[in-house]
């Protein structure tokens, strides 16, 4: 009991200091439950009784609480307090990760809880094993999983095959074309469809395609082919209206030149002005904007017959721009990026760079303004505009950022968001910072996000206080380089070692254990701390070859069997093939998956999912896309998210290839280990390349290949390609085949003594923690810590 005890206290030294808006009836629900749980005996109620008043208190809780949800003490749950929880989070809409929905899955079925599945969030039902669905229940199941977000299976491959597997058996096909009430069905499944069937498909297949965050390059085509046969219900592009338009959603940002020329005019004009009007309220994200207008001005562009009449580089024609102009929403109808040079005059800039920005500016279009600011401010950009061009910082090279004053936490945070910086600009503005007497703070970092910490130097996340980056609570740092994950883990330890039991040690340490050495892990499994497969998937892989199967089984405990629907993750591949058939049988992985890739019918008539295509994210901006290609002299590379949204690093100045650095810590095992989902034992069985012999014909063949394909790195998993057949080859040096987005004139750094330093040992014992800090999500984490009384 003296883990109980202390785990009860320790919410309580937090409250004491920080109330307030922390203090929420949800909270108060949730120390009120522990207190239930931890003395039960106190209060003189018996089990039957005492179950059933949580389960009215968690049929009540609050939807930020439940995020808050962790596997541990909800294993302590009866199973109607299980399933009260469970209903609570699909009433709420509660919103939980990968990590917490795999081992939630996992009680609900322990507790025979998958029959309710129609009172349980869709996205839960992504992670529930399939082969228990009965056929009765298949199309209800199916269409309820298919509202879920299926990139929260990136790091199941197999079980991401697995439901569109059991989807089209519900079907009771594939179709050679999909009706209405199929696609009614499949729901979001359809973003996972090859184009050739999205083409095919009933008319109807677009309000699928609208659920889809991202369209790959084949389906973005399937879409406009779509569109011009005019059957969908906004009829062939020339009579397509307002309404319409409007109805496409994010869609028509994909629409090509092609179809926009056809248009009418009015239309056009109309629909332009909604787009532009609805980015500048903040109503819809520049990005996507930016998508639609370059799309849109290259249809004009090319609608012009003479190339004098589009103004590019002759005096200004169209009239100064002013402060009314900027206010106009068919701003950039009336100024190209030719007139936009020529009419904008410095004083007019300096006083209204806020408007134009919001205007979403096609990337010649904002070097243009880029390069207007360098003459206005030949020292560089001031701070208070600094804040006003987020938009244009991927335009600027370290050098450039070096001229900048960063005073403000504020302009850091604006600099760095999701749609700012580059990943590799981070280290040089945080250091802006910094060199004025900043100081990272736990609110800063959280303001950021993890995925920044990945781009912070060494020296940079040392200088973290540890006590800022206990405020800062979890991080998703899943998306770091291996040498970045072991940096930071070495912090996290640091910042958590004080916890008072290994559980809450595990707990806060858990997004940073990709950085663990093998002796940590062994601990941790010792302790039976339960990890989840979205976790144990990024773990250093070398790391990982050195747990034996009876490391690995007790580490998951429960949660083992989710090795079945990852097996084909490039890191639990690699370890698998690392033991022998009996070792494999221990943990039932003996036999062969349905792959996605299976035949038409498999022998027990079950159809295949030759449907499906593996979705990935867009290499551009979209259609008419003019971003500048990564590498470029002057440091301008491409617009940040232009990788789509799954944080793949885009590469300038040199910066650091996440493949190369995490290469430098695996092993070479003679296959394509990292190329998902193929588990085949050759790079020439997986993706058709020429057989011959090792390093030569193979390697080759993929320096041609490499530039053309799209490769993503998303939630911790990555795919690489630089190891292809490289048995005969030594450790990974400036010859190996280089990652696609550095295959453009950028040389690679040779593994530093970093990349490839010795094992670390275990951290620290625990000793009571630390009282300070204010986060909420660390105080909701030791909230539901008391839980596991």
């Amino acid at each position: 009991m003296k883990a109980t005890t202390d785990m009860y206290t320790l919410p309580h030294v937090w409250l004491h200091h920080h109330t307030g808006a922390l203090m929420s009836m949800g909270l108060a629900l949730l120390v009120s439950l522990t207190a239930h749980c931890s003395h039960p005996q106190a209060e003189g109620a018996s089990q039957r009784g005492l179950d059933a008043s949580r389960a009215d208190l968690w049929a009540s809780a609050s939807a930020s609480l439940l995020q808050g949800f962790w596997c541990q003490p909800a294993s302590q749950l009866s199973r109607d307090q299980l399933a009260a929880l469970i209903r609570r989070m699909a009433t709420q809409h509660v919103l939980l990760r990968a990590w917490q929905l795999s081992c939630l899955a996992n009680l609900a079925a322990q507790q025979d809880l998958q029959g309710d599945f129609e009172l349980h969030p869709p996205d839960l039902l992504l992670f529930y094993n399939l082969t228990q669905v009965k056929e009765a229940d298949c199309r209800a199941f199916i269409r309820r999983a298919a509202q879920g977000d299926t990139e929260l299976l990136a790091n199941l491959p197999d079980q991401r095959a697995a439901l569109q597997h059991r989807a089209l058996a519900c079907l009771g096909g594939p179709w050679p074309r999909l009706s209405a009430s199929d696609l009614l069905l499949l729901g979001v499944l359809v973003c996972d469809m090859d184009a050739s069937s999205i083409v095919a498909a009933d008319p109807h297949v677009l309000q699928n395609l609208q659920h889809c965050p991202r369209l790959t390059a084949a389906q973005q085509a399937a879409l406009n082919r779509l569109l011009a046969s005019g059957r969908t219900v906004l009829g062939p592009p020339g009579s397509w209206n307002l309404e319409g338009l409007r109805a496409l959603g994010h869609l028509a940002s994909y629409i090509s030149p092609r179809l926009w020329m056809q248009l009418q005019e009015a239309v056009g004009l109309d629909f332009f002005r909604s787009i532009v009007a609805a980015c500048r309220a903040g109503q819809l994200r520049q990005r996507d904007a930016r998508h639609f207008v370059t799309s849109f001005l290259e249809a004009k562009s090319k609608a012009v017959s003479s190339p004098s009449k589009r103004d590019t580089g002759r005096p200004c024609v169209r009239g100064n721009i002013t402060a009314a102009t900027l206010h106009d929403d068919l701003f950039l109808m009336r100024y190209d990026c030719g007139q936009l040079e020529s009419c904008l005059g410095s004083r007019v800039l300096r006083a209204n760079l806020d408007p134009l920005l919001q205007h979403p500016l096609p990337t010649e279009c904002q070097q243009v303004v880029k390069a207007k600011l360098a003459r206005v401010y030949p020292g560089g950009v001031p701070e208070e505009q600094l804040r006003l061009i987020p938009s244009l910082v991927y335009l600027y090279s370290l050098s450039e950022i070096g001229q900048w004053r960063i005073t403000s936490k504020d302009t850091v945070v604006t600099l760095l968001a999701p749609d700012g910086a580059l990943e590799n600009q981070t280290e040089a503005i945080l250091q802006k910072f910094l060199d004025h007497n900043g100081t990272v703070t736990g609110a800063l970092l959280v303001a950021i996000g993890g995925s920044r910490l990945c781009w912070m130097s060494p020296r940079q996340i040392q200088a973290i206080r540890p006590s800022e980056f206990r405020l800062a609570g979890a991080l998703d740092i899943s998306s770091c380089p291996q040498t970045r994950k072991n940096v930071l883990f070495d912090k996290a330890r640091e910042a958590f070692a004080s916890a008072s039991t290994t559980d809450t040690y595990y707990r806060f340490m858990r997004p940073y254990l990709g950085g663990a050495p093998v002796e940590e892990l062994r601990h941790l499994a010792q302790a039976n701390v339960s990890m989840d497969i979205d976790t144990f998937t990024n773990l250093n892989p070398r790391v990982l070859q050195s747990l034996s199967v009876g490391n690995v089984t007790t580490l998951l405990g429960p949660n083992v069997g989710d090795l079945q629907k990852a097996r084909s993750h490039p890191i639990i591949s690699s370890w698998l093939r690392s033991l022998n058939r009996s070792a494999l049988s221990e943990l039932g992985l003996d036999t062969d998956p349905t792959g996605p890739t299976s035949s038409a019918h498999s022998t027990t008539g079950t159809p295949s999912t030759t449907l499906w295509t593996h979705h990935q994210a867009p290499t551009s901006e979209g259609p008419g896309s003019t971003a500048p290609s990564s590498g470029t002299v002057g440091g301008v590379g491409p617009e940040p998210g232009t990788q789509g949204s799954l944080g793949a690093p885009s590469w300038t100045e040199g910066a650091p290839s996440v493949s190369y650095l995490q290469a430098a810590h695996q092993p070479t095992w003679g296959t394509c280990h990292w190329l998902w989902p193929c588990s085949q034992a050759s790079c020439g069985c997986c993706m058709g390349a020429p057989q011959g012999p090792a390093g030569t014909t193979h390697r080759a063949w993929w320096r041609t290949a490499l530039p053309q394909l799209h490769m993503r790195e998303n939630r911790g998993w990555h795919v690489e390609l630089d190891t292809c057949l490289d048995q005969d080859a030594g450790p990974r040096g400036p010859g190996h085949t280089p990652h696609p987005r550095v295959l453009q004139g950028q040389s690679l750094p040779t593994p530093s003594s970093q990349d490839l330093e010795p094992e670390r040992g275990p951290g620290p014992g625990v000793t009571a923690p630390a009282s300070e800090g204010d986060a909420a999500p660390v105080l909701r984490l030791l909230l539901w810590t008391d839980l596991a009384s």
